[in-house]
């Protein structure tokens, strides 16, 4: 089903727009809560969250693209869910050492508040348009989805260690973009 079909389901108030929603993003927002969130079941409650939250937010907002609009919603959510556990207990999964890799282009006093902040994710933007298209795609599989390394190398045919290598340089230009715009 198109996304403007769907989007007016929500408009609508039709209940089988989160039905149709979860048809067609269901896999896709689980991805993206599971990479983040080493418990199943938080991330099947992160997705199911997705869906009241695009509910909420519909009549406000009307999403060309649902894709980014329900990824969007589903990574705070599952960002939001993680930073409670931790409070708890330490994490597991892939976050902890996705977080600990981008600190060192961040702020050193709060990585999670620094990248929050528009002017950071505006140079953050303008430094992945710059990026050729396979590395800005490594880039964001690995800091926007969480996505294991090793996941990344098998989606783009690349060993492990090509992957953490293109990813530290990465990193490295990430660091001197921001520097050169006086954010770090």
């Amino acid at each position: 089903m198109e996304d403007h079909i769907i989007v007016n389901l929500y408009w609508s108030r039709n209940p089988e727009a989160i039905q149709r929603t979860g048809e067609k993003y269901g896999g896709y927002c689980r991805s993206i809560a599971r990479n983040i969130l080493p418990d199943c079941r938080d991330a099947e409650e992160c997705v199911n969250d997705t869906w009241l939250n695009a509910w909420n937010a519909m009549p406000e907002n009307r999403p060309s693209l649902l894709a980014p609009f329900l990824g969007k919603i589903t990574r705070n959510l599952a960002f939001t869910r993680w930073r409670a556990s931790r409070t708890e207990k330490r994490g597991g999964g892939e976050l902890p050492l996705v977080m600990d890799e981008l600190s060192e282009c961040a702020s050193p006093d709060n990585p999670l508040q620094a990248v929050e902040t528009a002017e950071l994710e505006a140079a953050i933007n303008r430094f992945l348009r710059a990026l050729p298209e396979r590395e800005c795609s490594v880039f964001l599989r690995r800091y926007w989805f969480a996505d294991p390394m090793v996941n990344i190398a098998r989606r783009y045919g690349m060993r492990e260690s090509t992957v953490r290598t293109s990813l530290f340089r990465s990193r490295e230009k990430l660091r001197r973009h921001l520097e050169k715009e006086g954010l770090l």
